[in-house]
């Protein structure tokens, strides 16, 4: 159920939009409008996942919304202290350090506010250097680098093109000069990429070398990170009704990145920190330009099926499709297509394919691939199916069915009760 609470919750947020958008229809015209083209003072997410753009006295609060003032939210920014912008924020995340963990940084002039749920936490504000010794005050930008991204857990604090690495754990500094990085004066981590921000322009980037990720940088932020009249970046998914949810596939790869399929579009579940946002499949998997049928990952690589075509991608940055791929189903794995559902549990190395009212089981391990147990299903037309330490959950429209394992779907003959998507579970309309 947990995963089926994160994929739900996330569901709506994804079929609203390809990138992240915001609408701004019936906006108070006395209010910033992001579409001007802004040069934003500060991005930073907070600890729910909602992404926070400021500019002089008022913020936006997600990829969508009209401008509200910054002491509505937070309101010693500006009520105590009189200051009228946010020179630098980001989100600490540090489970293994709970008084910090997910608390937000603010840093104006001088001084550091440390907040959470929207609340200045005891003894703040007060002096930079008090919690980040090394680090320079009126500062551009700053934003967080986790172990794996960066050498070492570190924030990144921005000063014209000087780079202060601050790590977490030593609190040393670092200072690195990234001349050809444009000056930054806000910067976002996003989905484990890093968008230095600057006019109306952002430019991705490498977090520990500073270099320009390839591609047509910069790029204009209205056609990403808003939804503008003139600046439509194509595709426009409306939030569905719970009675219209349909998914096509659910997996989780070798990282514990939870991926769901629906039409077009794809979804990370596992980002809702960091806000819930689908994109074009062809984003990451430029190949699957039709959707997919169903997917399912093993030993480090994405099984994409498609009518009786198997595409392998290998799980890395890129999605790099396998040579000599796509082949047949019948080559690959043994059996015809075409297929409704996959699903492969933790740990184990049979597939279980669901065609039609069957269930097919397909040992990964062996070669050649071939069906190794073959039941009925109570259950026909599914379209898509997922299963992890919980159980196997069944999804069919809008309704989906749990079982407590693979061995329980594949012996059962009388169908569970049928549990409908519900708002409160995805935030759905009625």
């Amino acid at each position: 159920m947990k995963l089926l609470t994160t994929l739900l919750l996330g569901l709506v947020l994804g079929l609203g939009a390809s990138l992240p958008l915001a609408d701004v229809t019936g906006e108070d015209a006395t209010l910033p409008d992001r579409c001007d083209g802004i040069e934003f003072d500060a991005i930073t997410p907070d600890e729910k996942g909602n992404t926070i753009f400021f500019k002089g006295d008022h913020l936006w609060v997600g990829f969508h919304g009209p401008a509200q003032l910054s002491n509505e939210l937070f309101k010693e920014l500006d009520d105590d202290h009189h200051i009228g912008h946010v020179d630098a924020a980001f989100r600490l995340h540090n489970p293994e350090n709970q008084d910090d963990h997910d608390h937000v940084y603010f840093f104006l002039d001088d001084k550091v506010f440390s907040y959470y749920n929207q609340t200045l936490e005891s003894g703040y504000p007060k002096p930079i250097q008090d919690d980040f010794p090394g680090i320079p005050s009126h500062l551009d930008a700053a934003v967080e680098c986790p172990k794996g991204e960066c050498v070492a857990n570190s924030v990144l604090f921005f000063k014209g093109h000087d780079v202060h690495v601050y790590d977490i754990d030593t609190k040393l500094v670092k200072i690195k000069t990234w001349s050809d990085l444009p000056v930054c004066t806000s910067v976002l981590r996003w989905l484990e990429h890093y968008y230095c921000f600057h006019g109306h322009n952002f430019t991705r980037f490498n977090p520990v070398s500073g270099e320009v990720s390839v591609g047509a940088y910069p790029k204009d932020a209205r056609r990403y990170f808003m939804k503008c009249p003139g600046f439509g970046h194509g595709g426009d998914y409306k939030t569905p009704k719970c009675s219209e949810v349909k998914l096509d596939a659910i997996t989780t790869d070798d990282e514990g990145k939870k991926y769901f399929f629906a039409g077009p579009i794809y979804m990370r579940l596992d980002s809702h920190r960091d806000g819930l946002h689908a994109f074009p499949i062809t984003r990451a998997w430029k190949e699957m330009i039709n959707g997919v049928d169903a997917v399912f990952s093993y030993t480090d690589k994405i099984y994409m099926i498609k009518e009786d075509q198997v595409y392998i991608f290998k799980s890395d940055a890129h999605n790099t499709l396998i040579e000599g791929y796509p082949k047949s189903l019948k080559e690959e794995l043994g059996i015809e297509g075409p297929v409704s559902a996959t699903f492969l549990c933790p740990n184990e190395h049979t597939v279980h394919i669901i065609k039609g009212d069957r269930i097919l089981g397909v040992d990964l391990s062996a070669t050649p691939r071939a069906v190794t147990t073959d039941f009925p299903l109570p259950i026909s037309n599914i379209d898509a199916a997922f299963c992890d330490d919980n159980g196997v959950n069944v999804f069919k429209g809008s309704t989906y069915y749990h079982y407590e394992s693979a061995f329980t779907l594949s012996v059962s003959r009388i169908a569970p009760f049928a549990e409908n998507i519900t708002p409160a579970m995805m935030g759905c309309e009625e």
